[in-house]
C-alpha cells in the first residue's frame, strides 16, 4: 500500500443550528501523485470537504492529518505556515489582487515563505508564468487580463512555493470551455509531473483528468472510480465510462 500524504479520520462537520451534517463520518487517503477528483450533486458537502481536509474549516469531530501532522493540534500560526509551504489553492474566481499586476500576484505569495531572496522569488514567478502561458500578461492588471489568462496566473500563485498539495475547487466553474480545457491541460500537466491534487468539480470533462473519483452525497463518499493515467486519445471512452458510472449514482 502506498504511503498516504494526507489522511482524513471519520471526520464530521456539523454548523451550528443544522439538524444534519454537511459531513459525516468521511474517511478518505490521498497518496503522492494522486489527481483525486470529488463529485457530487449540488449542496452534497463537496467544498466543505475541501476546506476541511486543507485546515481552513474546524471540524466537529475526527481528524485530519498532513504527512503524519495532526492540524487540528496546530495554533493558527503553525497552521498559517503549514498552508503557506504546503498547501496550493485554487478557487472558481482568481481572487487576484485587483491593484497589482499578474506577475505581482504570482510573486508575493512566494514571500509568504520565510528565507526566500527576492532575485529567487521573481525568478520562480516569471518561470512559472511561461509553464502557465500566461508570460504575455505578466504586466497586465487583473481588470486587464483574460478570464483564462486570470485563472492560469492563479495556478502559478498557488504554486510558487511547490506545495505538497493543491487544492482546486472547481477551476474551470467560470470559464467557457475553450479556457477550461487549457486549464485542466496545465493541471493534468503538473500532475503527470508528480503534482498531489485535490479537486471539487462538476464537470465530467475535467473529473476525467483524475486518476480517482469520489463521489459524494449527503456528507458521505458512496462510492469510488479509479482511472487508469489520463489519455488524451482515450478521452472519449474515458468520458462515456465515467459519465456512465455517474448515471448509475443517479447524479
Amino acid at each position: 500500500m502506498r504511503e498516504a500524504l494526507l489522511t482524513a479520520e471519520e471526520i464530521t462537520k456539523i454548523y451550528p443550528g443544522a439538524q444534519e451534517p454537511v459531513l459525516n463520518q468521511i474517511s478518505v487517503r490521498i497518496c503522492q501523485g494522486d489527481f483525486t477528483i470529488i463529485m457530487g450533486p449540488s449542496g452534497a458537502g463537496k467544498s466543505t470537504l475541501l476546506y476541511a481536509l486543507s485546515g481552513m474549516d474546524a471540524l466537529s469531530s475526527g481528524k485530519v492529518l498532513y504527512m503524519e501532522q495532526e492540524l487540528g493540534t496546530l495554533s493558527e500560526k503553525k497552521m498559517a505556515a503549514l498552508r503557506a509551504k504546503e498547501f496550493g489553492f485554487v478557487f472558481q474566481q482568481p481572487h487576484l489582487v485587483s491593484n497589482l499586476t499578474l506577475f505581482e500576484n504570482v510573486a508575493i505569495a512566494g514571500y509568504l515563505e520565510k528565507g526566500k531572496s527576492e532575485k529567487t522569488v521573481k525568478k520562480r514567478a516569471k518561470s512559472l508564468l511561461a509553464q502557465m502561458h500566461a508570460e504575455k500578461a505578466g504586466d497586465r492588471l487583473p481588470s486587464q487580463a483574460s478570464g483564462g489568462e486570470a485563472q492560469r496566473a492563479a495556478i502559478a500563485r498557488a504554486m510558487i512555493n511547490q506545495p505538497g498539495l493543491l487544492f482546486a475547487d472547481e477551476p474551470t466553474g467560470a470559464l467557457n470551455r475553450k479556457n477550461s480545457e487549457e486549464v485542466m491541460d496545465l493541471l493534468t500537466s503538473l500532475n503527470q509531473k508528480g503534482q498531489s491534487i485535490f479537486m471539487v468539480t462538476h464537470d465530467v470533462k475535467a473529473a476525467i483528468r483524475g486518476n480517482r473519483i469520489l463521489y459524494l452525497e449527503d456528507g458521505k463518499i458512496l462510492d469510488e472510480m479509479p482511472l487508469p493515467p489520463f489519455d488524451m486519445n482515450m478521452q472519449k471512452e474515458r468520458e462515456e465510462k465515467v459519465s456512465a458510472w455517474l448515471t448509475s449514482l443517479s447524479w
